[in-house]
């Protein structure tokens, strides 16, 4: 059981990606006492304002260009049923259960901060949607990260009231029906509910601590994968020496070159005499520099999504002085810029990374490249077996179409509600298009890593049976070679491609290489 208190404050990027991944019933979520409280202060103070007649935007006002448009008392209630029907516009293909369940939790982290003026109830009842498992059908495109994540909040938010639609145990259903299946009530939203529910950067923190938790993962296995192959094409660690980082201190590259040697130590692969071949090809040689600056914007959209886990991202946001007045400030913490730069940022790093990846196992199969010291395409009788020829066609496939992904989607704009939401970030596609260049890069790394298996085999036949990898090395290859054979002849390779790319994405390259490293 995975357990959370709900605080507003302390949410992590585990704890996402833990109730993300979690079935029914494997999450506990409990709101806490200090939160309770605030929420509840907070939907006093709306109650408050609307009993006075005040003009507070959101609150007794409609909705973007509609902000002059005072909303009389008795239907305030309609208003939030509207906002939710009328910003259920999503379009495309649903996101998966995990991306849901993510957006949820991090909405209601936020909500529990206080400053939103939702109701308890309406806060508890969003909370027991991912206790129980009701997954609100939510369309993948449609939110512009600006105004926040408008759309996909407001088709989540429609279940709470019980309409739209959500799946429950694997069917899909109206949300009224959702929610009795699952021993739930709906609820009737009062004042500002429907804003705050809708009004909020959810789907893009939500991606972004998805992405963030793939791209660590596949930050450290190009590591591994990198240094297999320059295991398997016979290169040198000389240019991993400490020395040569520490005059160019950047801390990432640093702390590749240390992690290259630590997978590398001990191993018998690696070039020592240095008088005929002093350098390797850059994609050898530089692998610090490159996958450091790739590790830094890693690290960088990680700060960035760990601030906005814990962020107040509404509009108005409520603030209480000494003796308890409340002030309604209309401001713009919903733009999800920050987000949609890290993302598309982290997007380009992980491209970078399937690049050179790429060039990596190309040289593995071009004799030319890699000194002739192994066969034509990995393979025996070439000509009549292509070997791993195609492999690499579908890594440079992929490698191409990252291209393409990275382009900046937080680089355009196009004004909505009437020219007065005038600016937005794209954010939901940066993160969207990070998350496809990861996919891409998972199956590039499988690739790369199945081939230089593959050569490390033809690489024994010259230096022994019983000689040795590196400490780390060692471990990603006796995983790899427990899973996926060695091609003594032509096979079908899409499956064995897959099954490698499965051990990059599950992780277990990375728990293995850890566990032999003293890491885990």
């Amino acid at each position: 059981m995975y357990s959370i208190n709900v605080d507003g404050c302390h949410l992590t990027i585990a704890d996402v990606v833990a109730v993300a991944r979690a079935l029914p019933g494997e999450v506990d979520l409990r709101l806490a006492t200090e939160a309770a409280a605030a929420v509840q202060r907070a939907s006093s103070a709306v109650d408050q304002i609307v009993q006075e007649g005040r003009v507070v935007y959101g609150i007794t006002t409609g909705f973007g260009a509609f902000k002059d448009r005072v909303i009389p008392p008795e239907e305030i209630r309609q208003l939030q049923r509207n906002i939710l029907r009328s910003h259920s516009a999503g379009a495309g293909t649903p996101f998966n259960s995990a991306v849901v369940r993510a957006m949820m939790l991090v909405r209601a982290n936020t909500l529990a901060s206080g400053h939103s003026g939702i109701r308890l109830e309406t806060l508890q009842l969003l909370l027991r949607l991912i206790e129980r498992g009701v997954h609100p059908l939510v369309p993948r495109q449609g939110s512009l990260g600006a105004s926040g994540d408008l759309a996909p909040l407001a088709h989540i938010a429609s279940v709470l009231i019980g309409e739209g639609q959500a799946e429950v145990q694997g069917r899909l259903m109206p949300g009224a029906e959702a929610l009795a299946t699952a021993g739930l009530q709906p609820v009737e939203l009062a004042a500002k509910e429907g804003l705050a529910l809708t009004n909020g950067t959810a789907l893009m923190a939500a991606l972004g601590c998805l992405a963030v938790d793939e791209a660590e993962n596949c930050a450290f296995v190009a590591d591994v994968a990198g240094a297999l192959s320059l295991e398997a094409l016979a290169g040198t660690t000389s240019a991993f020496d400490p020395r040569i980082h520490a005059v160019r201190p950047h801390p990432r590259q640093m702390a590749t070159a240390a992690l290259l040697n630590r997978l590398l130590e001990g191993s018998e692969f690696v070039r020592t005499d240095l008088r005929s071949d002093p350098q390797d090809a850059y994609t050898l040689r530089c692998i610090p520099q490159v996958h450091g600056a790739c590790a830094d914007a890693v690290a960088y959209a990680r700060w960035v999504v760990e601030i906005e886990l814990n962020s107040v991202t509404d509009n108005p946001i409520l603030f209480f002085d000494e003796a308890g007045a409340v002030t309604a400030l209309s401001g713009g913490n919903f733009h999800g810029e920050p987000l949609a730069i890290a993302f598309d940022y982290l997007a380009l790093a992980m491209t970078e990374l399937g690049n050179i990846s790429e060039r990596r196992l190309s040289r593995l199969v071009d004799p030319a490249s890699n000194g002739h010291r192994l066969p034509a395409f990995l393979i025996e009788h070439g000509g009549l077996n292509s070997g791993f020829m195609l492999a690499q066609y579908t890594a440079a496939a992929l490698a191409s179409e990252n291209k393409a992904l990275c382009h900046p989607a937080s680089a355009d704009t196009i004004p909505t509600s009437a020219n007065v939401e005038d600016h937005v970030s794209n954010g939901p596609i940066s993160g969207r298009q990070a998350r496809r260049v990861l996919r891409n890069l998972q199956q590039v790394l499988g690739i790369e890593l199945l081939m230089a298996a593959q050569a490390i085999d033809f690489r024994r036949r010259h230096l022994g049976p019983h000689a040795h990898l590196g400490r780390g090395t060692a471990a990603a290859y006796a995983l790899l070679r427990q899973r996926l054979p060695f091609l003594e002849q032509d096979a079908e390779l899409a499956p064995l491609m897959a099954a490698a790319r499965d051990l990059v994405a599950s992780g277990a390259i990375r728990d293995v290489v850890q566990q032999a490293l003293g890491d885990a």
